[in-house]
């Protein structure tokens, strides 16, 4: 991925002024660093949370795809609102996932009058993704769940309760993405799906991002940026 949206910013007539990894953690104090006009971070959930930490501290607004910490997002909120930072966060930066999503809320507030349906999710990616379900599963699930009265969580793999969307999670070779939302009765099932070809959406949907907040504050997602 970053190798991917190094190619696409410069192509788009960006300058790369920084590129940290794990071997050089101590550039997020190098003043090329903080002379950027925005930070992409996409990196894994055990670092993420740390890693927008210090781009807050070099005083760099972030753009950020990792999934995985969501849980600290809250606390993250919070940190914004206090102090001024910037965060874009997104669990796809895909168009076509965005659209699907935006789709999929439409489905819900249908299907919540039809209770004869139940509604579960398939996810499949490749097998270097640590966190399961995907991120995008998880918002996927979300817009089912405030648009449909009897569902009120998710679960991995199985439903646990009736009131629970199953989100099965499969892990297999190089697949960017796959996410299958079903509706299923006794006697037909309804299905949307969206398969991501390769990376290339993912990268430039996370630089369309960066140029987008690039001089804005606040926390900041894909509806901000696509406006549906």
């Amino acid at each position: 991925m970053g190798k991917t949206i190094e190619r696409i910013a410069l192509e788009r007539g960006h300058e790369v002024v920084s590129v940290i990894d794990i071997e050089n953690m101590e550039d997020f104090d190098s003043a090329a660093f903080k002379s950027a006009d925005v930070a992409i971070e996409f990196t894994a959930p055990q670092v993420a949370l740390s890693n927008i930490r210090k781009t807050f501290k070099a005083g760099v607004p972030v753009v950020s795809g990792t999934t995985g910490w969501t849980e600290h997002l809250p606390q993250i909120k919070q940190e914004i609102a206090e102090n001024g930072y910037t965060l874009f966060w997104a669990s796809n930066y895909s168009l076509g996932v965005n659209i699907f999503a935006a789709v999929n809320k439409f489905l819900a507030k249908i299907m919540n009058d039809f209770p004869v349906y139940n509604v579960e999710m398939t996810e499949v990616h490749h097998t270097q993704k640590l966190d399961a379900p995907s991120g995008t599963a998880i918002t996927l699930a979300e817009g089912i769940i405030a648009n449909i009265d009897r569902k009120n969580n998710w679960s991995l793999d199985t439903e646990n309760e009736v009131t629970d969307i199953a989100i099965k999670a499969i892990r297999e070779g190089q697949v960017p993405g796959i996410h299958t939302i079903r509706y299923e009765s006794d006697v037909d099932f309804i299905e949307i799906k969206h398969e991501l070809k390769n990376r290339e959406s993912l990268a430039l949907g996370a630089v369309l991002a960066a140029e987008f907040t690039a001089g804005k504050k606040g926390f900041l997602g894909m509806e901000d940026l696509l406006k549906f």
